[in-house]
Order: C-alpha cells, then structure tokens, then sequence
C-alpha cells in the first residue's frame, strides 16, 4: 500500500481510504467488522465517515464498536455541518454547535481525538472567522489533530485559507470532493484552488456511484442487488448517453491493455494532480480487497493523454 501526505501536512494516510457510508445501514455488525478489520490488514489506513451516515450517528456507532485496540492504526476522518436534527437546531459551523458536534462524534466513535475533522459543507449563515477559531481550539485542545473541508465552491477555499493566515489560525488542509472519470467539474477551479493552497484531494464516489465498475450493460436493466436497482435517483444521474458513451470506450481501453474498469478508475484518480488518497465504500470483504488492488497500474502519459481525450 502507498502511503502519501495529505497535502502539505505532515498526516501520512493510505492511497486507498475506506468510505464508511455501509456501515449501520447496508451492512450489518459483523459485516461491518470483517470489512474494517480486513482494510486494517491489507494496510488501508485512511477511515472516512461523517455524523450523518447511517441514519446520524449510525456509522460512527459502529466504527466506536469495532476498532478498540486497532483506532490507534489508522488515520479516523469524520466531518460535521449537515443536519443532524430533523428541527434544524443541530447543523452548520458555528462555533456552538462545533463545540457540541465533535464531542458527539467523539463520544460514538469511543476516541479522545479526531485525525481529520470535516466541515461537510459551506455554512452561509456563520463567518469563517469563527468557524476556523473555533476548529484551532479544537486542534489546541488536542480534540482533533488537522481540519479538512468537503463540498465547498473553490472562492471559498480560497477566502479560508487567506483567513487562516491573516488570523495565524490553523488550516484545511484537505478537500473531500467527487471526482470520477465521468464527473470533472471539479479540474476548472476547484482543483487549481487545492493546488495552490496545498490541499490534499479527497475524492469521494470515485466509480461514480457503480457506473464505472463495468457491471452495468448498455440497454438492460441494473442487476436487482446493485445500488441502481435499489435507488433509481442514482441511476437517474448517472446513466445519460454521454456517460454510457464513456464507458465503452473506457471499457474497450481497459480490455486492451489487460486490466479491469475498477483498475482504470482507481489508477487514473491515484495520478491526478492533488489526490492523496481514492475513498472507496465496501460491503464485501472482496470488495476491500479488489480496491486495494486497483491502484496498480500505472498509467504511461499516453495512455492519460488518451483518457482525457475519451472523457472531457
């Protein structure tokens, strides 16, 4: 396994992180703990989830359950902003509800402290000055150890990390945001923005939800026990004529070299300017083992050339 920094930070992670969406909802307890405790050993360090997933607090609750001995292992990534109340009284980045979210996160998860602490989303209604004062606290306090952000506009990365420096606070230091070979709307100014400012790339559903594993077929219904079967909003976004036009051709780039869709997916994302680390969800151990083997092959710069000619 790669192991690379995030960013300009000295925090070390896996080049394959493990998205901890399934866990609390698809899949069960000890399911959940094969799959975590199988990432651990095939040297997956990085573990991505949020207050949110699996019916707020969910995820966390499981990852608190299973690690014990093993939270030392890894690199624990959490993220705070989106609702966790249905009244809205329990979201956003104010220094308040920061205070109390990251002690909820703290008490599920069953750690002291947080290697990677996320803001979800950009909160209109809270200046970032206070936002990024009361997240150096909680560095200060050793609560959490480096602050990242997730879904903001490329402007708003800019105007934090101009407030970081004017107030000598600490930074982000990561961006989690999607990125896919069929999802680049990120490389206009997102990523020049991660670039400048030494932000390590997050980027999250990397096989575009399933379209990109090549399980799909042109014409005939998703497989019953697939993610498009179960949620067709999600087929809905991703299964257009131009994306199904991609992925043959990606298909038929892939088979001639030898390797698989997940192989090119990965591979491709594992060389692009700023990412650090490909977060993967899985609800298989197989699953685990076939994402850590993905990010093998080394792509030539034409064989990239020829990748970007299929897909912008």
């Amino acid at each position: 396994m790669q192991i690379r920094n995030l960013g300009g930070s000295g925090l070390r992670v896996s080049a394959v992180g493990l998205g901890c969406n399934n866990f609390g909802q698809r899949t069960d307890l000890e399911t959940s703990r094969k799959v975590i405790h199988k990432a651990i050993d095939l040297g997956i360090t990085l573990f991505d989830t949020a207050d949110i997933y699996a019916g707020m607090g969910g995820s966390e609750t499981v990852l608190g359950t299973v690690l014990g001995d093993r939270r030392k292992d890894i690199v624990l990534a959490t993220k705070y902003a989106k609702p966790m109340a249905t009244d809205g009284t329990k979201q956003g980045a104010s220094r308040r509800y920061i205070m109390s979210a990251v002690e909820a996160s703290l008490k599920r998860l069953k750690t002291d402290y947080i290697d990677l602490y996320q803001q979800h989303e950009y909160d209109p209604l809270t200046p970032m000055e206070e936002t990024l004062r009361a997240l150096d606290e909680l560095v200060r306090q050793g609560k959490v150890r480096y602050i990242g952000n997730s879904n903001f506009p490329a402007w708003r990365i800019a105007e934090a990390e101009m407030i970081a420096r004017q107030m000598n606070v600490n930074r982000f230091v990561s961006c989690q945001d999607e990125y896919s070979l069929v999802v680049r709307g990120i490389e206009k100014d997102l990523l020049p923005a991660a670039q400048e400012y030494k932000l390590g790339l997050l980027p999250f559903f990397p096989l575009a939800s399933g379209l990109l594993t090549g399980k799909y077929k042109r014409g005939t219904d998703a497989p019953a026990d697939t993610r498009f079967a179960k949620a067709p909003a999600l087929k809905d976004r991703y299964v257009t004529a131009r994306n199904e036009d991609i992925v043959e051709k990606l298909q038929a780039f892939a088979l001639e070299r030898g390797h698989t869709m997940l192989e090119l997916a990965f591979s491709w994302l594992a060389q692009r300017p700023q990412v650090t680390s490909v977060i993967a969800g899985a609800t298989r151990v197989e699953q685990v083992e076939q994402n850590v083997k993905a990010i093998g092959w080394t792509l030539s710069a034409e064989e990239m050339a020829e990748v970007d000619r299929i897909t912008k």
